[in-house]
């Protein structure tokens, strides 16, 4: 009895192991033929197209004023006025203080009265010269008279027709009249010195003159460029004095603006290792501007300056751009972000960021799809971004067809039915088409940052 039961125990036993073999074949045997029977994954794919990129670089900036004057007095005194409106614009040359005039109005006053008396004095040493002049004329006639009649005595004097004692008193009137020709002469040389002392005198009061009239049209403070003003330091009733260290106002001149660029030493000598080796050219010398708020400014403006120096605190050169700035809308001091085109990639493909995938050890990749319809890995080199796409620089050939979307659902080998991208995402038109300078993006400098932004990226790193 009990050998029958164990027979009947084991041969139950034997019949399930039997129905779950055949049940597990079974469900292997169903999955190979759905496996066979699926569609091949479907995948869009960008043709490859080797062209030249910019390579737009992004650096952080502060505007400057294009120009800067500190306005302060040239002449001491109380300002009576201001003139205009603080943070207003002003232009060159319009009167912006007034100070009181009380002093340099009286020293005008007596400059005119000295350079009048200076006139005067020169008319009478004129006139006193003529005196002198006359007189000399007047004696130089006197010795003409006493020299003939002296002459004229020595004859008769030699045959004893006039007395000696006569013709000795003729010899005395000569020499009485040389001596008052020469005095005469003396007085003219004294005049004519007068007169040269009267001319420096009207020189003299002339040049005081002057400068009295230049220190009260100095009580009229000017502008000495066009500009905006800012918050002026006094008001009416304060004392200023020339040459004092604090300006009354400052303007600036901001039509054109500066934008002062910093950008790392490094960088700027990797670029010219770039264009010296022949992998980039050089760019464009135009800058766009990026806003605090975002917006980009409407006007591009040109780069102007790169210093020859590197500041040994940052390590950084900096570059100096200029925009124009008609309507204020760019302000001393704000902080913007410049976006320049420092060099031209050559032989560059563009592929959108949905088609680069990373290894855990930071490497590049794509999936291509070879002439066999096949999955391919390929290793490729990224240098930074443009237009939102990744600027791949090694590892893809004009050609070659980039898994774009549905990279996440294969994997090397794998047969895949291909579809254009552009039938997936039509291309805009051309009328909506953007420049490359319209289009310049920020480039990053390592092609990190933007993978974990997209789930089919992620998936495709983890497998």
């Amino acid at each position: 009895m009990k050998h029958s039961t164990l027979a009947l125990v084991i041969a139950s036993v034997l019949s399930g192991a039997v129905l779950i073999g055949c049940d597990k074949n079974e469900d292997a045997a169903g999955e190979q033929a759905a496996q066979q029977q699926m569609p091949p994954a479907v995948v869009n794919v960008q043709t490859v197209t080797l062209d030249t990129v910019p390579q737009v670089q992004t650096f952080s900036g502060r505007t400057a004023a294009y120009q800067t004057a500190d306005v302060r007095p040239q002449v001491n005194g109380v300002i009576d006025e201001v003139l205009f409106r603080e943070g207003s614009n002003v232009k060159k040359g319009q009167p912006l203080y007034r100070i009181n005039t009380d002093n340099y109005a009286s020293s005008v006053t007596s400059g005119q009265a000295a350079v009048q008396q200076a006139q005067a004095n020169y008319q009478t040493a004129l006139a006193n010269n003529a005196n002198a002049k006359a007189e000399l004329a007047s004696r130089q006639a006197s010795l003409a008279q006493a020299q003939n009649d002296l002459q004229r005595l020595q004859g008769l004097v030699s045959i004893d027709a006039i007395s000696k004692q006569q013709y000795e008193q003729a010899q005395t009137q000569v020499r009485t009249a040389q001596a008052a020709v020469q005095s005469a002469a003396a007085a003219v040389g004294q005049t004519q010195a007068g007169i040269e002392s009267a001319k420096a005198g009207i020189q003299t009061a002339q040049a005081g003159l002057e400068a009295s009239t230049l220190d009260l049209n100095r009580t009229i403070v000017r502008a000495p460029l066009t500009g905006r003003t800012d918050r002026s330091s006094v008001t009416a009733g304060t004392l200023v004095s020339a040459g004092q260290p604090e300006p009354l106002v400052t303007i600036s001149r901001l039509d054109p603006i500066y934008v002062d660029i910093s950008q790392s030493s490094s960088e700027l000598l990797k670029l010219r290792q770039q264009i010296a080796a022949g992998k980039a050219q050089p760019g464009m010398n135009s800058v766009e501007l990026i806003l605090e708020d975002g917006s980009v400014y409407p006007v591009r403006g040109k780069l102007a300056l790169s210093e020859a120096k590197v500041d040994e605190s940052t390590g950084a050169v900096t570059l100096r751009a200029i925009f124009p700035n008609s309507n204020n809308i760019l302000l001393p001091g704000m902080y913007v972000t410049a976006r320049l085109t420092q060099s031209v990639i050559t032989n560059a493909a563009l592929v959108p960021q949905s088609a680069v995938t990373r290894t855990p050890k930071g490497e590049t990749q794509v999936y291509i799809v070879d002439e066999n319809n096949k999955i391919q890995l390929r290793p490729v080199t990224i240098n930074g971004t443009y237009d939102g796409q990744w600027v791949v620089t090694d590892g893809l050939q004009t050609g070659d067809k980039v898994v774009v979307i549905g990279g996440s659902k294969v994997k090397p080998e794998q047969e895949v039915v291909v579809k254009p991208l552009e039938n997936a995402n039509p291309a805009p038109s051309a009328t909506n088409a953007k420049t490359p300078q319209q289009a310049a993006k920020t480039v990053d400098k390592k092609p990190a940052g933007n993978d974990d932004s997209n789930e089919e990226t992620k998936e495709a790193a983890a497998q």
